[in-house]
This record gives C-alpha cells, structure tokens and sequence, in this order.
C-alpha cells in the first residue's frame, strides 16, 4: 500500500511543478556560466550543464546572434556530471595515501554547443583572466592547472582538444568512445574514458535473433559514426537472415526534413537507436511528444528529455530495452548525494536552481543564492529518477575515473620529483601540464585497468528494460547481460518473465514483413523486396510441405519420370527408393 501511495506522490511532482512554474522568479534564469571550487590543483569541467534558446528571434541590434527574447534552458540529468566530479574530489581529498597534503579543485564551465563560447570558455581558463577576456601565451592568475574533463559531446572535444592540442596540454573526455579523438595527429593529450563499442552491434542482433525478430528498422546519425555502425549492423544482420525495413539517418537539423523523417514508421514493431545523447536530442524529444507505443525501441542510450508538462499516462518509450557498459554499483555515490544542498556547496550556481524548482523554496531578497522556506528533509534522492537518478551514469562513471588517473597521475610524479630532489622550505609541487601526459598513458586506474587497456576490452552489456507506465514512473531495470567473452551460446543471457512490452502487447511482440506460411503452402519471394518479404502460394499436386513457413518443398519419387532406356535396369527401383528427397524452388 505504501509504495502505491509513494508512486502516486513521485507522479505528482511533473504537475505541481508545471502549475508552480506560472510564477517563476527571476533568479531562476540568472545565471552564469561558470562557478569554481578551490583546491590546490585544479581540473578545469567543461558540461553542458544549461543553454538558451529563442522563441520570436527578436535579433539585437547591434550584436550578431544575440537575441532579446533568450530564455535559459537547464537540463538537470546532466547535474550529476557536477554531482560526480565533487564526490571523486572528495574521496581523492580526504584520502591520506594519494596526493597527502594536496588538495584537488575545479573550475566549471558551461558548455552551449556553439563553437565560439565553447572555445572562448577554454581560453578563458587557460589564461585565468578575471574579465573574460583571453591573451594567448599569458597566464594572468597563480592556479595550478593539471587536465581538462570535456563531453559529453565529442564535437565539445574536438573543439577544446584543437587548442589544448597546440601546448599538449592534458584533456580528459568521458562522453562515449570516439575513433576521430583517437588521432594523436590532432589530439597529442587527449584520453578517452569510455570504452570502445566493439561488441554492440553483436550484443544488440543478439537479443534480436532470440526474440525472432526478422524485420527491423534502424535510426542512426548522419555522420561518420553512423554509418560506420550501418555498415556493421548491415553486415551481422544479413548473417543471421535479419531484414532491415528501413534506414533513417538523423539530420543535422530537422527543417523540410522532418516530416519526411516519419513516413514508413509503423512498418515495424522493432526499432534499434543508436546514437549519443546529444545527436538523439531532437529525435527523443519528437518520440515522446508522437506517442509510438506500439514500437519496441532497442537503444544504446536512455531518453535524457524532461517534459514538465505532460498530462498522458502512456509514454513512447515504456517497454524499452537499452544497452549500457556493465559497471560495478557505487553504493557511496549515492549516500554522497544525500548530503548535497545549497548549504553545503554554496559556490555551486545550479543547487538553488534545483531546490527553488523541485522543492518549492522560495529566493531571498538578500540574492538569487539564497533560499528561503525550504522543505528540511529536501533531498536529490526523492526526485523520480526520470528527473534526476542517483545511480551514476555511464557517463558520470567516467568523470568518476578521470579524475582519478589524474590523481594517481599527479602521484605518481610527485613520488618521482621527491626522489630526484626532495621539496625544501615549504616548497610544494611544481609542474608544467604537459608533463603529466607521460604519467596518464601509463597509469592504472583502480582494478589494475589502464587508460589504454581500457579501450581494447570486449566489455560486458547491461540490458535495461524502461517501466515508465504510467508515465513519470521512470524505472530502469536490469533485464540481462551480454558478453562476448562468454562462450558461444551463452554470451546473451535475459530474464523474459521481468521484461515489460509496450502497453500495446499481452505477450512478446512479433515483427516480421510477411507471416508465416501454413502447411500446403510455399514462399514465393515478392520482387525487389527484401528476402524476408514473401507470398504464400499453395504447393502444387506433386509437392508436399510439411513444415511451416516452408522454403522448400518435396517432390516424391513416385512423380520422377524414369528414361525409357533405362528401364529395366538392375537395382534402380532400389535407387529411386532410397535417393533422398529431390529439393525444389
């Protein structure tokens, strides 16, 4: 009784908000772009944390893509890059057997998916200049900078690593494996944390076979990933006999695209996803809003788009099955996150965003920093987890890491500068970033696992099913496991009886171009179809077919018309009788 009681008060939220939001504060769009946590060293984040958007395009007079009618737009999920960057410092501060003395900070900036402010933000920490302006080769502040964190976008990283490229300056990413990244051509000092994707493709036909599947659409971004993967998804499709219905790239922007982007869309009830959370934006945003309910989507990554204001209780994408890199549980995160509030992190410009906007707290007259007639038990962790989710993300995960190779990184050449020349007067340590790169290809992080190790593994899959019915209840729940490592037959591993379908269907859902043909009856393939588009066509008087959806049919040997000089030859009734089953088209 009390979690239905529960559930109903978690579904609430998205309504209370919406009505909250007619009066909305001022304070809640003021907002800077970065803010700053002090530490002896610091890493400087670079998360798409908020951006602004135009309704009219009421254009500045005088300044060039500047609009008068800007509204902010923060995209809260992403919060927990912050949440895990924090919670990693602490651990490595408070940790008295790596870096002792030292203390780890950082300076976050937003990043807006355009490449002016992404790389002005950049230099503008590069140089330290207090007034935002940037003077190459001058650093006009005392920091000790170590590495750069960048994502999740690879484009942000690209953008960022083309300047740290020119002083080999240290960039850790933590989006999703890029190959493009990899060049060492272009980005001399750019780690990758994210595994490589070298079994998805295999994992994802894999739960397609067992499910006998055999008609299948795809949607893929329009770049140089997508059809990298298109052309495996085609090749390990076509080798189990899986038909593809059809293929849709996602434009780099909808336009006179769009409408066009849905035709053909119900010829299917399977459709796989592929993409990261910034090329499928626009694409999940559209599906929500749609209400496909009878299509069961196979993802590589989960619906990141909060609808506030959405009254319906089915939702597209309940029934899901998404594919996410196996990692260990971190119970300590989530205990981390209990603990946050505007209070104890009062440098932190999104908490009181979260806090006046979930918790109903009310902004002071003092500044927008400070809250009144706040709930006391307020916490991250009652939020449903479609809002916000306490378990650390694949991409939260690899924050969590990065900084950890930096701080063994720093380590380790601490230990090699005090045995070449121990620190005298107080001296404490002193590098340059570049020198760090030395230390970051080698070193180990946690589990024995080095950066470079990293990227070659044949990773382990988690399968989540999504439980959004009714919508805003959000669950993701582990399904099953794929690992290539595993011997053949046994390397999909699922629990049928758990998983939800969409709401549409009371047992597995079926999906295939052309039914099964019945006993009698024989496939004629349908011309310039795919193989698994067919006719069934009745066999005729000397054919037998005695299986369903018989390829194949048997001509018997009394039909066989023996030659006439033949005849009478010894042993070939014998023959006729014994020969197998002559085999027809």
């Amino acid at each position: 009784m009390f979690s239905w009681i529960f559930i109903f008060w978690l579904l609430q939220i998205p309504k209370l908000v919406s009505a909250f939001t007619f009066k909305i504060s001022r304070c809640y769009y003021i907002i800077t772009e970065e803010f700053h946590h002090e530490g002896d060293f610091m890493i400087g984040a670079f998360f798409p944390l908020h951006t602004f958007y135009t309704e009219k395009k009421m254009s500045h007079s005088t300044i060039p893509y500047k609009y008068l009618d800007g509204y902010v737009q923060y995209n809260f999920k992403n919060y927990q890059y912050i949440l895990a960057l924090q919670f990693a410092i602490e651990e490595i501060n408070g940790n008295p057997n790596l870096l002792p003395n030292i203390s780890l900070g950082f300076d976050f900036y937003n990043v807006r998916f355009t490449e002016k402010d992404t790389l002005m933000n950049a230099g503008i920490w590069l140089t330290s200049h207090v007034h935002k302006m940037v003077f190459p080769n001058y650093t006009c502040g005392k920091k000790k900078f170590t590495a750069a964190l960048t994502g999740s976008s690879w484009m942000a990283s690209a953008q960022i690593g083309t300047l740290l490229h020119l002083f080999k300056f240290p960039q850790i990413t933590f989006g999703p494996y890029e190959p493009i990244l990899s060049d060492r051509g272009q980005y001399s000092s750019l780690y990758q944390m994210a595994p490589q994707d070298t079994s998805l493709t295999l994992a994802i036909v894999s739960l397609i076979v067992h499910f006998r599947w055999l008609w299948v659409g795809l949607i893929l971004p329009d770049d140089h990933k997508g059809n990298k993967i298109l052309s495996d998804f085609r090749e390990e499709m076509e080798r189990k006999r899986i038909c593809v219905a059809f293929v849709k790239m996602i434009p780099a922007t909808w336009t006179s695209y769009f409408a066009k982007f849905w035709e053909n869309m119900d010829e299917t009830n399977v459709i796989i996803i592929y993409g990261d959370i910034d090329s499928l934006e626009g694409l999940m945003r559209n599906i929500g809003q749609r209400l496909l309910t009878w299509i069961v989507w196979v993802m590589n990554t989960e619906h990141h788009v909060l609808e506030i204001s959405d009254y319906f209780m089915l939702d597209s994408f309940h029934g899901s099955l998404i594919f996410k890199h196996h990692y260990r549980e971190n119970s300590d995160f989530t205990k981390f996150i209990q603990t946050v509030n505007p209070k104890n992190y009062p440098e932190d410009i999104y908490l009181p965003k979260l806090w006046y906007f979930f918790f109903k707290c009310s902004f002071s007259d003092i500044n927008c920093h400070v809250l009144d007639n706040c709930q006391t038990n307020a916490s991250l962790d009652v939020l449903p987890s479609h809002i916000f989710d306490v378990a650390m993300s694949e991409e939260s995960t690899s924050i969590y890491n990065g900084v950890y190779a930096l701080a063994h990184s720093l380590h380790e050449m601490r230990l090699q500068q005090l045995q070449i020349q121990p620190f005298e007067n107080g001296e404490g340590m002193v590098f340059f970033p570049w020198q760090l790169n030395t230390f970051l290809k080698d070193i180990e992080v946690r589990k024995n696992r080095s950066l470079y190790w990293r990227q070659t593994i044949d990773v382990e899959y988690d399968i989540l099913n999504l439980w959004n019915l009714p919508k805003g209840l959000g669950l993701k729940v582990k399904v099953g496991s794929f690992s290539a490592n595993a011997p053949q037959g046994q390397q999909l591993s699922l629990s049928e009886q758990m998983i939800q379908w969409p709401a549409i269907f009371s047992e597995i859902p079926q999906s295939v171009c052309s039914e099964s043909c019945q006993s009698g009856f024989r496939k004629v393939s349908q011309e310039g179809k795919a193989i698994c588009c067919y006719n069934c066509t009745p066999c005729a008087e000397n054919e037998i077919s005695n299986e369903t959806a018989a390829d194949l049919v048997i001509l018997t040997a009394m039909f066989l018309k023996v030659p006439s000089e033949l005849k009478g030859v010894s042993g070939l009734e014998l023959i006729l009788d014994s020969t197998p089953p002559i085999h027809s088209e």
